[in-house]
């Protein structure tokens, strides 16, 4: 990271914190450090790489809300326990889409 990137990477610190907006850091990846700032039904990840690229994603919520009997689909998503059956990689596809 050039001076100029850290330079980048401090000013979107600053604005986060005059903004009041919340926010975490984290180095996920040896080559970037990555800002995570929280607004009402969405989050962005920035990521400030190495080689002084910056890449945004945006998440946002579609405002649905569940109980916890979705958590099951958490779990079998990302368990080595149980693996999801075709019907439910196709209904979370049907999910993402909308």
């Amino acid at each position: 990271m050039n001076a100029n990137q850290f330079s980048k990477l401090l000013a979107l610190l600053e604005r986060l914190d005059k903004a009041k907006i919340h926010y975490t850091m984290e180095h996920s990846r040896e080559d970037a450090v990555m800002i995570i700032a929280f607004a009402p039904g969405e989050y962005w990840e920035s990521e400030f790489m190495l080689d002084d690229e910056v890449e945004i994603e945006r998440y946002r919520s579609n405002g649905e809300i569940h109980d916890e009997t979705v958590l099951k689909e958490l779990f079998a998503l990302c368990s080595d326990e149980e693996t999801p059956t075709e019907d439910t990689v196709k209904q979370h596809d049907a999910i993402a889409r909308e």
